[in-house]
């Protein structure tokens, strides 16, 4: 077959051709099973070649609630949708019995962002929440696909001069994130598909999420009431 007719089959609407509907279904099927497959795939070599790592960002988590320490979240794009979605399995438990911990979304606050992007740069909109808000013994986590995001590398920066125990999620080869001395754990996504990248993310904060409130199960009194004493 010459490389002209296979571009043909490929893509028959570019000459011309309609696409035999019998064929495109059997097609679209067969792109559902093996994106579902590589999705499953992706996630159970990460959390395989992972598990400890996660294991110690969860124990790094509880201890910033057991100091009555917050969580701050930031990320870009579908990765601040990410930020919010951690944010908010913290804020709101959906199981019964736990209680609500504090965790603060950075990508929230447009007016913020964009006064901050428009005024000084948009290298500065999560640093300049950092700097004003957290404190020793709290925690940011940034969320990333490349792990270069300047504004998350700017914010961890100033995090761990600060004393915030800084986490990163990436993916790739976790990029400057994952190189970052700023950077206290970064768990990365060894995939180069961004699909599988935040799909393998969600399950990851997911999991963080269930394993820090099981580490803290012995205080759920406590927090319930308000922090530390």
């Amino acid at each position: 077959m010459s490389e002209q007719q296979a571009l043909q089959d490929l893509y028959p609407f570019l000459h011309g051709v309609k696409q035999d509907a019998d064929k495109l279904h059997l097609a679209l099927l067969e792109s559902v099973r093996q994106k579902a497959l590589d999705s499953v795939n992706t996630k159970r070599r990460f959390f395989e070649d992972n598990g400890d790592a996660v294991v110690a960002v969860a124990h790094a988590m509880a201890d910033i609630y057991r100091r009555d320490g917050r969580l701050f979240s930031m990320g870009n794009g579908g990765s601040s949708c990410d930020a919010a979605h951690i944010a908010v399995e913290f804020l709101h438990p959906v199981t019964t019995g736990r209680p609500a911990l504090t965790a603060v979304n950075l990508s929230a606050d447009t007016a913020m962002l964009t006064a901050v992007g428009n005024d000084v740069g948009f290298a500065h909109v999560f640093v300049r929440q950092v700097i004003a808000q957290a404190r020793r013994g709290d925690g940011l986590i940034g969320i990333s696909t490349s792990g270069n995001s300047e504004n998350l590398l700017a914010a961890f920066r100033a995090a761990k001069e600060m004393g915030v125990v800084t986490i990163g999620l990436s993916g790739d080869d976790g990029g400057k994130m994952a190189r970052s001395a700023d950077v206290d754990h970064c768990l990365v996504v060894p995939s180069n598909s961004i699909h599988r990248i935040q799909e393998t993310q969600v399950a990851i904060y997911h999991i963080l999420w269930d394993l820090t409130h099981t580490l803290l199960a012995d205080e759920r009194g406590r927090l319930a009431k308000g922090g530390a004493t």
